[in-house]
């Protein structure tokens, strides 16, 4: 296991990712003052993002459905816990995006390569159980 984004596991047999980009801000407020530089603030962590990307070849490696089912995840817009092949939890994220890009057809128009790139965004609040109120 590379990965795990809720029940999704990245792996080789599935889909693997070949490249992890990972991004952090942190809010700095500025007031003007007259005479002298703006004063500033620091307010707290901002945006954390992560770009995964990589390719799908079912010949060799990697399930197209994956793709699939990252899909309809993203649909539900939940909340899910990131956590690393090691163990270390990310904390949870929201899919935001998903590209697929199509090439080297066989002669019925399946492809052969298929690179995609999935983002996500990490987000403080986790989405109540089932049955729980919201």
């Amino acid at each position: 296991m590379m990965m795990a984004l809720g029940t999704f596991v990245f792996d080789l047999q599935h889909l693997a990712y070949q490249q992890l980009q990972r991004s952090a801000a942190w809010r700095h407020a500025s007031s003007e003052r007259v005479g002298a530089r703006a004063a500033h603030q620091y307010l707290g962590p901002g945006d954390e993002t992560i770009e995964l990307s990589g390719v799908v070849a079912p010949e060799l490696t990697g399930d197209p459905a994956s793709l699939d089912v990252l899909r309809e995840m993203a649909d539900e817009g939940r909340p899910l816990s990131l956590v690393d092949g090691t163990g270390v939890v990310h904390g949870a994220y929201v899919i935001t995006g998903l590209n697929a890009t199509h090439t080297l057809f066989f002669a019925d128009g399946i492809p052969r390569r298929i690179e995609f790139g999935l983002s996500l965004k990490r987000v403080d609040d986790v989405a109540p159980r089932e049955g729980e109120p919201a």
